[in-house]
């Protein structure tokens, strides 16, 4: 029989002293011209799943996300996460705990994607679940590319 290899690689929640550095490097980020981002929405089944293109060079700072999703990364990025940054290069999926905020720089094109169980009907009501801060997403700027897919499944 095969032998299965158990890998648990995971996003833990933000400290208060993180998230001050993380708010401060978002202040900074905002600062330097901003790159519209492409986002791909699918409100299907039960589930809110948002995709972010990041071409290379990108840097994006998360809004601080309220509860827990699973993360797929498709690309090469660098993620700063709570004290540390970590380089995911490849294919990615991670369980990403509730209260937390990362950024992300793109070393080539690259995919990020969020998705979570939700019971809402329209991507503005699911954004509002995963964020207080919805009114600050690169979705919502006015150069900003969204798809949206809502099937009412």
């Amino acid at each position: 029989m095969p032998e299965i290899a158990v890998h648990r690689e995971a996003i833990p929640a933000i400290s208060d002293e993180a998230l001050a550095r993380m708010t401060e490097f978002e202040r900074r980020v905002l600062e330097a011209p901003q790159v519209p981002v492409r986002t791909d929405h699918v409100l299907h089944a039960g589930l809110y799943v948002r995709t972010l293109f990041m071409p290379k060079g990108t840097v994006i700072t998360g809004a601080l996300v309220k509860v827990a999703t699973v993360l797929v990364v498709q690309g090469d990025v660098i993620v700063a996460v709570g004290d540390g940054t970590s380089r995911l290069a490849g294919h990615a999926v991670l369980a990403a705990a509730a209260h937390r905020k990362q950024a992300f720089v793109a070393l080539e094109d690259s995919y990020v994607t969020m998705s979570f169980p939700t019971r809402v009907r329209t991507i503005e009501e699911a954004e509002a679940e995963f964020t207080d801060e919805a009114h600050r997403l690169a979705s919502r700027r006015p150069e900003a590319f969204n798809t949206f897919t809502v099937t009412g499944d």
